[in-house]
């Protein structure tokens, strides 16, 4: 192994973190910025181990309109449950568990997808099935659970493949 991926073994994940405690830390200073670094280079290196490989990104570029899209489906989610628990009457409010199956291969890709699912208002990914096939989706209310499947393998999981695959 080269020393760079030595001391630096996911570089992506190494920016995420660091960005990710600046906004956390709601602070941009330079020593929220040099915590942030420590961070980032502390822990990939203290869990490479137990990567077993580096997730192979077909398509990483896709990763961006992908954040886009869950961060505008997080907002339509939003006032959805909205209207749902304002407006709607206990009887008439349909919550359910939906089993979507999923083609993806990529164990990255699966917990991305059942991630994405969670983070949206809504919804929760409530299991996996042992096989990594088959994502149990609790819905706050789904009137047409097809029609939820079928968001999910358009909207995300399609995308994933290409990102993916």
């Amino acid at each position: 192994m080269r020393p760079a991926m030595r001391l630096w073994p996911h570089p992506i994940l190494s920016l995420f973190l660091t960005l990710f405690w600046l906004i956390l830390a709601d602070s941009w200073t330079f020593g929220s910025l040099v915590m942030g670094g420590f961070l980032g280079l502390a822990i990939p290196l203290l869990t490479a181990p137990w990567w077993p490989d580096k997730p192979r990104l077909k398509r990483p570029a896709l990763l961006i309109p992908y954040i886009g899209i869950v961060l505008y489906d997080v907002v339509i989610s939003s006032l959805h449950v909205a209207r749902v628990i304002l407006f709607l009457r206990p009887e008439e409010i349909r919550s359910t568990y939906v089993a979507v199956e999923t083609s993806l291969t990529s164990p990255e890709a699966i917990a991305l997808l059942a991630g994405t699912i969670t983070m949206t208002p809504g919804t929760l990914t409530a299991d996996l099935s042992a096989d990594g096939k088959v994502l149990l989706i609790h819905a706050l209310h789904a009137p047409d659970p097809q029609a939820l499947r079928d968001d999910i393998h358009s909207r995300y999981e399609a995308r994933l493949k290409r990102i993916f695959a």
